[in-house]
């Protein structure tokens, strides 16, 4: 007994000398857990590729703290839904591009697959952090009230068609599933552009209601099963790398610790990297050794005329507002600096 005393003794003369924050730690490890439910525009089996790494990676670290709860397309809400969702609270944050999701921004016809923006997937990441979109993007959320997060760069759109394209004519009158900015600028050349729940697409194309598919490069093609239902891919593209985003409640954000937030910002950026190097090998490979789709190409003079007509877009999107003429601005500079350096930034 006397022995157990002199030890609470020295224990509580020991804590006392240790002060508060050596007291509070095991205070903090006793609270709740933060849950998060954020939902991605991908289904299942693409989920497991452009975010599930990530969130696995960011729980195990949270160690408990935080925990992140991962919903596939249209699961919580359809994807057209997921800003308000998000907004409202419903949701906590979200992956996703700002055109299909129907962001109330004026820079959401950005989002997605602006038409031949990039030319790679590193042009995203340039662009955002080096030429200024960080800023832009921050401002015009901050404006409605959601935080947005980080952006980074995915696949170049592709055709993935039951019909052989082989010049600008063989467009005309295709229904095509493909995001409402892209869908709008290919209208141009004849396409009926078709929305639908990203599940549905695949059967959509075994019933006839649409002809092809206008949403990915031919990596995605393979990993969600369209290459199943279409049997040729046309190597021209209109986009060398679709553009999306993570997002969040602004006032689920605010509660977040310092440290967690960092976190997540850190597992962000190892999914930017991963979809990288998954894409950028995986469409060559695919093109190479893939034995689903036939490939087939427009002569590169006759798609130049659809650059040219993309650049006539990005004007008339300049006038949407001043941010977005700032955009457009800046998507001109970084074009022609890239074509000025020429290979391998630009090859002509």
């Amino acid at each position: 007994m006397t022995n157990r005393r002199e030890f609470l003794k020295k224990a509580g003369m020991t804590a006392a000398a240790a002060g508060p924050a050596m007291l509070a730690a095991p205070h903090v490890r006793a609270q709740a857990p933060i849950r998060w439910r954020l939902q991605t525009y991908a289904g299942p089996a693409l989920a497991e590729h452009v975010i599930k790494p990530a969130i696995d990676s960011f729980n195990k670290i949270a160690d408990g703290q935080m925990e992140i709860e991962l919903y596939t397309a249209d699961q919580l809400v359809p994807t057209g839904e997921l800003f308000r969702a998000m907004q409202a609270g419903t949701i906590d944050a979200v992956q996703s591009d700002d055109d299909s999701m129907n962001s109330p921004v004026d820079i959401k016809v950005f989002g997605g697959y602006f038409p031949f923006a990039s030319r790679y997937s590193l042009d995203v990441p340039t662009l955002f952090h080096q030429y200024g979109l960080n800023e832009i993007w921050e401002e015009a959320y901050n404006e409605v009230g959601v935080k947005w997060l980080s952006a980074g760069s995915w696949d170049p759109c592709n055709f993935a068609t039951n019909k052989p394209l082989k010049s600008l004519e063989d467009l005309k009158g295709l229904r095509i599933f493909t995001f409402p900015t892209a869908g709008q600028f290919l209208a141009r050349f004849g396409v009926v552009p078709v929305t639908l729940p990203w599940e549905d697409v695949q059967v959509a194309m075994q019933t006839g209601e649409i002809d092809g598919i206008a949403w990915s490069g031919i990596t995605e093609d393979y990993t969600v099963g369209w290459a199943d239902v279409t049997k040729y891919f046309l190597t021209n593209n209109i986009s060398g790398a679709w553009c999306g985003s993570f997002f969040a409640n602004a006032d689920r954000w605010a509660e977040v610790p310092d440290n967690l937030k960092e976190l997540f910002m850190l597992t962000m950026d190892s999914s930017h990297y991963y979809r990288q190097h998954w894409y950028w090998g995986g469409e060559a490979k695919l093109r190479v050794e893939g034995t689903k789709l036939e490939l087939t190409t427009i002569p590169e003079a006759e798609w130049k005329t659809v650059e040219v007509e993309a650049l006539k877009f990005w004007d008339e999107t300049a006038q949407i507002s001043p941010r977005c003429a700032k955009v457009v601005e800046i998507l001109k500079k970084y074009r022609e600096t890239m074509e000025k350096a020429g290979p391998p930034y630009r090859y002509t």
